[in-house]
């Protein structure tokens, strides 16, 4: 399936870009936003970051192969100190999640890996090294923290009962492991019964939601007075950790009498959401949320 990027002119629109910007884009997978960018503004340069090494870039794209919470380094790397755009589109590309080989669906058969590395090393940690290794309390809170699944400690149980008989090594083991544990009426849902599990798995193998957090802040850094950055995000918890932190910058701080001015405004203050017919087009895009923030100073 080809990748779709998502909201993609809402994005570069709310980006409020000139000929020569020079942007940032912390998440390039399919290169969708970026490649849009460039055949609008002829002039303008990307730098893109995306940690999957079969990840390739194009004319007028800086590819570096790396975690977005990094980036401060990239920029160091082409002598940047400061970008008039920042992009985070926080939703897998279709190719990562249906042809890496490293199972991100539960749709086929393949290796327990869920890493973004390629190659990952045997330091590198794995969902297969997570199922097998780690505790069945410590299971179940990773599966209903990020998972935000409701039978997690059934399906922990289950999946600590299954390894103690043989390890658990492929998605498709795994899938059937949480198919007997959930109840029959949950596997007929409209969302897969495995779906929040494997989210839960993959934040917790890539440390997502950390790298998020230091990725919004030196993003927010990088950028130039009266510039802009645009987060797209596909779950609650992404959502959560982008809205307190852009409630954050756009708030005032301190207690008076030496109240500091806010450092930006919100460019929108509820999330803007894909359109019907985009949605018909493509259906990931029902759960994107797209926030704007503009630095101040």
């Amino acid at each position: 399936m080809k990748h779709r990027p998502v909201l993609l002119n809402e994005t570069i629109e709310g980006l409020g870009l000139s000929e020569d910007s020079v942007v940032l884009d912390c998440t390039f997978g399919g290169g969708g936003h970026s490649k849009e960018i460039l055949r609008r503004y002829r002039k303008a340069k990307v730098v893109a970051i995306d940690e999957d090494r079969n990840v390739e870039g194009g004319e007028n794209i800086s590819l570096y192969h790396e975690n977005f919470r990094n980036l401060d380094r990239v920029l160091q790397k082409e002598n940047i100190e400061k970008v008039d755009g920042v992009i985070f589109d926080l939703g897998f590309s279709s190719d990562q999640l249906e042809s890496s080989g490293r199972g991100f669906s539960f749709l086929k058969d393949e290796p327990l890996l869920m890493t973004l590395k390629a190659k990952p090393g045997e330091e590198d940690l794995t969902a297969k090294m997570v199922i097998n290794n780690w505790s069945e309390k410590s299971l179940a809170d990773i599966i209903y923290g990020y998972g935000e699944e409701r039978y997690a400690r059934r399906i922990a149980r289950i999946i600590a009962e299954e390894r103690f008989r043989k390890p658990i090594e492929t998605t498709g083991e795994l899938v059937e492991i949480i198919k007997k544990a959930v109840p029959s009426r949950y596997r007929t849902k409209k969302i897969h019964f495995a779906t929040r599990t494997f989210q839960a798995l993959r934040i917790a193998v890539n440390d997502e939601l950390g790298a998020l957090k230091e990725g919004l802040e030196k993003g927010f850094e990088a950028l130039k007075p009266e510039s802009r950055m645009a987060v797209i995000s596909f779950h609650s918890l992404e959502d959560r950790i982008v809205k307190k932190f852009y409630k954050e910058k756009a708030s005032p701080v301190g207690l008076w009498p030496r109240v500091e001015e806010s450092k930006a405004v919100l460019i929108n203050k509820k999330p803007i959401r894909a359109s019907d017919e985009e949605i018909k087009n493509n259906i990931r895009s029902r759960s994107a949320k797209l926030r704007i923030i503009k630095k101040i100073k």
